[in-house]
């Protein structure tokens, strides 16, 4: 009986091969996802609106100017089905001409810029005391998810089950006439919190 043949063996390659990156999120995402007012939640001149704003930093606690933010809320009457035509498109060539300046979604997304910075103007969340954020940055496999409370809210079983330093990290900073600041931080800097991310099933 002939014994099977010796599997082939590849030759060596001229030049040793690299290994291939693992992905990340990003920052491939900042070409595509932006979009015209993508920050502008709130109707023109609406005089209830708000202006949400911060920092994305690092672990190194410097900023990250390629972030994107995405936030997701309700009305001020507390409904979450949003209000469609908003994101509007050029009927020749299709590309987005962003919001029509009229109506609230409960949806925004915005990048950083070069020092790290975002900011939404909307409307106040109705029935809940904070807004719903995604945080898409490089160096994540995956999104995060966090909260930004514009009250540090008493009996709110998220920020109840948190010790003061990290339900701190939750709670935006008023910054008078209606202007919010919250900083999210990806880790811990040796001096500052790490923003509490949460994770659903």
């Amino acid at each position: 009986m002939t014994p099977p043949p010796e599997p082939a063996v590849p030759p060596e390659p001229a030049v040793p091969l690299a290994p291939t990156p693992s992905q990340t999120v990003g920052p491939f995402y900042g070409y595509a996802l932006p979009f015209a007012k993508g920050g502008e939640l709130a109707p023109a001149g609406h005089p209830g609106a708000i202006t949400v704003h911060g920092y994305v930093y690092d672990g190194a606690g410097q900023p990250v100017p390629d972030a994107l933010i995405e936030v997701w809320q309700p009305a001020p009457d507390g409904s979450r089905h949003g209000a469609p035509g908003t994101l509007r498109r050029d009927p020749v060539d299709g590309a987005v001409l962003g919001r029509d300046g009229l109506v609230f979604t409960g949806f925004g997304r915005v990048p950083t810029d070069a020092d790290g910075h975002y900011a939404f103007r909307t409307l106040p969340p109705g029935g809940v005391p904070y807004l719903s954020l995604i945080v898409f940055a490089r160096g994540l496999l995956h999104h995060l998810h966090t909260r930004a409370y514009l009250e540090d809210a008493a009996g709110d079983p998220l920020l109840g089950s948190l010790e003061p330093g990290r339900r701190a990290t939750l709670v935006a900073t008023p910054d008078g006439g209606g202007v919010h600041r919250f900083d999210i931080r990806l880790q811990y800097d040796g001096v500052h919190e790490e923003t509490v991310f949460l994770a659903f099933d």
